[in-house]
């Protein structure tokens, strides 16, 4: 069993908050226990609260696997041997793609908002017809999981608590005052589409069934919603709730889905006669220290520069102008995406899709999936080295239900051994190649998950965990094995048919393609897979013919990285036209982070090639793209400009249109924009600042590795992990480190660089 760190740490209280309703929803406060989710907009005369569950998804298990595209395997090789992509992509497009609509058809599905709550007040001594307010403030304590609405009414104080409860997992808003008999309002649910509305015993109920794609009969939820009042009255008027006069109004919000729970009506009836019975004072105890359970292992301390004095809308426009001024930015960024993290998933439910647990929408961009050539995968960078490495486990169970699909495809498309993924999955387990071969046959995301599992492990030292993923990895490496094709040209094994994700090259005719041979990334990700499961296998004794075949083939791949003529790292096996210089991944890098093949310190050559291919590629991007490079650029032990990125990830913005270019930033409730609205550069950013302070993928934990000049001053960090399952406290004045300690279960002996240089230290016992 893996070693948690428990310590809590004192961090100034963090927080965001505004001195007005949020205009957009991209404005809201974020609230989450993993499976139930909640955005209220602060309104005072009409709030509206957006209510989500991690599970709901419509469409359903489908086989879109074309079991005749191995025939013509062989042809698409030969034509790619022959220097004829374009002929193979049309082949590939024709015969080597899924079934159907893929990603675009309803059985596919995506993940959904479950709905809405609408609360209309009114205001007693109110002259007006609109409501005059003053002394208003919303905010969203990351320390405690709750958010805050005050604001004072001719006289009356009223104050609102929300919570998604981490103790009896319902949502809970509460509205208090100052003044007796001052609670006055009207309470709806409702849902854009398939939903039934009705009341019962004072008790709204909202159930629905979602489109599986096929009869209709999908994914079926249900939602009930309670007022529980002190003083007043309370009835129903047709699908409303109206309070009148209390003192104190608590609402509950019970809802699940039956995703794998047959039992779903009776868990929301449980759920809420448990949370209804359950004084509110214990309710919001409970909550708070399971929240802090987690949040509370790291604290972060960049020095005395803050402006959190300053709403946080306002105070993103002030970091844009002076980020000198504002060191607590990048604190309540780095501390909001690990609240985020333990907000948007738990062990045993789902890991975060594209939005986490978040949407607003029926259809959610992207259809909130998870994309398997860096999104998910970024979700999850922040994990280990921010003392949450449990959150890993949802992540590793959807790749453990990949599989059996998985190996179909590999059969029907390579006729190869083992299991693949491809671009994109689905909460029904999807591996097959997309519906377009410019993007959908890019084959590293099976090996690419596998990097995830193992980090868990490299994280955590956890062999019992290492024992259970090891199929998976085994699985993922025989279809590699069983499928690489021996390059005519330069003799070496390769992929093929491949692709680098999402990318295209000029043809000498001029012609943009994207279907290749043996991407830099498939070499990459195939190295480091190999070598994981060789890692693996001599663990634990096992698995040696295997692991001979492996070593063999490994010997044949082509390098981890190529130099290009004029410098930088090839993306393809032909030093290809780049059809965009500034596309959006930087796939070809990802030996340098995640993976530990590039690093200034074994391979400097490499390590300049990386960074002139991030110099011609550009700071700009979608958010996610401006986080990568936010890391790749603190792998190369550049501070200052991994800091420049974060400033660009830190623009204000409030545009929602679906973006593949420059022009990310964030929205002013800190949720990052791609845009519209993806959650992976909020997980991105957060494993950025975290690799700035603290490395340790390349033998020895680096402390301080990337320190930008703004934080130089003075700082202090504890709690934060390393490979290993160390967990490090350390200070830093002048941009040195002045004190260090290093924990672990059991003392050990372990290198740390401090300062510049190496020496091997013993470690305290935690």
């Amino acid at each position: 069993m893996f070693f948690v760190s428990y310590n809590s740490y004192a961090q100034n209280p963090l927080q965001l908050w505004y001195n007005h309703p949020a205009m957009t929803w991209e404005g809201t406060l974020p609230l989450g226990n993993g499976r139930l989710g909640m955005t209220p907009d602060g309104g005072v005369e009409k709030e509206h609260v957006v209510l989500n569950d991690i599970s709901l998804w419509s469409g359903s298990p489908q086989d879109a696997n074309n079991y005749d595209a191995h025939k013509y395997l062989p042809k698409i090789r030969e034509l790619l041997f022959e220097g004829k992509n374009e002929e193979a992509q049309k082949l590939v497009d024709q015969h080597f793609v899924c079934l159907g609509p893929g990603s675009g058809g309803p059985q596919w599905g995506c993940f959904q908002t479950l709905g809405n709550i609408d609360i209309d007040f009114t205001y007693p001594g109110s002259k007006t017809t609109k409501v005059n307010y003053k002394n208003y403030k919303r905010s969203l304590s990351l320390d405690s999981a709750i958010a805050t609405n005050t604001y004072e009414v001719d006289g009356v104080k009223y104050k609102k608590e929300y919570f998604t409860s981490f103790g009896t997992d319902v949502d809970i808003i509460r509205i208090t005052t100052n003044k007796l008999r001052q609670i006055n309002c009207s309470i709806e649910i409702s849902r854009s589409e398939r939903a039934k509305v009705s009341t019962k015993n004072n008790i709204l109920q909202m159930e629905g069934q979602l489109d599986n794609g096929t009869d209709g009969k999908g994914m079926q939820y249900l939602a009930k919603v309670k007022a529980v009042a002190k003083g007043g009255t309370q009835y129903t008027k047709g699908n409303r709730l109206i309070v009148k006069n209390a003192n104190e109004l608590i609402i509950y919000i019970s809802e699940k889905t039956n995703y794998k729970n047959p039992t779903f009506r009776k868990d929301v009836d449980e759920l809420m006669a448990k949370a209804i019975s359950t004084p509110y004072k214990k309710e919001k105890r409970q909550h708070i220290e399971t929240f802090q359970k987690l949040y509370k292992r790291v604290y972060v301390n960049l020095g005395p520069n803050n402006k959190n004095n300053i709403p946080t809308d306002q105070r993103l426009i002030e970091f844009q102008k002076d980020p000198k001024a504002d060191n607590g930015m990048a604190v309540l960024f780095y501390q909001f995406g690990r609240y985020l993290s333990i907000s948007s998933t738990r062990v045993g439910l789902l890991p975060p899709n594209l939005q986490g647990l978040w949407a607003n929408q029926i259809h959610t961009p992207w259809n909130g999936d998870y994309h398997l050539d860096v999104n998910v995968q970024m979700n999850h960078w922040g994990t280990d080295v921010s003392n949450l490495s449990e959150l890993d486990l949802p992540l590793t169970a959807l790749v453990k239900a990949l599989v059996p699909n998985g190996e179909k495809t590999a059969k029907a498309y390579y006729n190869a051994e083992g299991w693949v993924a491809h671009v994109i999955t689905n909460l029904w387990q999807f591996t097959e190649p997309g519906e377009s071969a410019s993007w959908g046959v890019t084959k590293c995301g099976s090996g690419w998950l596998c990097d995830n599992l193992w980090q868990h492990y490299a994280f955590t030292n956890d062999t019992s965990y290492l024992r259970k993923i090891y199929p998976i990895l085994k699985g993922s490496a025989l279809f590699y094995k069983s499928m690489l094709v021996r390059d005519p040209k330069t003799k070496w094994l390769v992929t093929s048919p491949s692709s680098s994700p999402e990318n295209s090259f000029v043809m000498p005719d001029g012609h943009n393609v994207s279907i290749c041979m043996g991407p830099t990334i498939d070499n990459q990700i195939i190295r480091e897979l190999y070598d994981n499961v060789i890692t693996a296998t001599k663990i634990f004794n096992i698995d040696k013919s295997f692991r001979d075949t492996l070593e063999q083939q490994l010997t044949q791949l082509p390098p981890a990285g190529r130099i290009s003529p004029d410098g930088r790292i090839m993306e393809w096996l032909e030093d290809y036209k780049e059809s965009d210089l500034h596309h959006r991944h930087i796939s070809h890098l990802y030996g340098l982070y995640p993976a530990n093949q590039i690093t200034p310190d074994s391979t400097p050559d490499l390590a300049e090639a990386a960074r002139k291919t991030l110099e011609v590629r550009g700071d700009d991007g979608p958010g996610w793209s401006i986080a990568y490079k936010m890391l790749m650029w603190s792998r190369l032990y550049d501070g200052n400009r991994a800091y420049k990125l974060f400033i660009n990830l830190m623009r204000p913005t409030t545009s929602t249109e679906i973006n593949y270019g420059a022009g990310g930033g964030i929205y002013p409730n800190l949720f990052s924009a791609g845009p519209p609205f993806q959650i992976d550069a909020n997980f991105g950013g957060c494993a950025a600042v975290a690799e700035m302070l603290l490395q340790s993928h390349a033998g020895y934990i680096n402390l301080l590795p990337a320190i930008p000049d703004e934080w130089k001053p003075a700082g202090e960090v504890r709690g934060l992990k390393a490979r290993g399952n160390f967990t490090v406290d350390f200070k830093w004045e002048n941009g040195k480190i002045t004190t260090f300690r290093i924990y672990s279960p059991t003392r050990q002996q372990v290198k740390v660089k401090i300062n510049g240089i190496v020496k091997t230290v013993l470690s305290r016992k935690l």
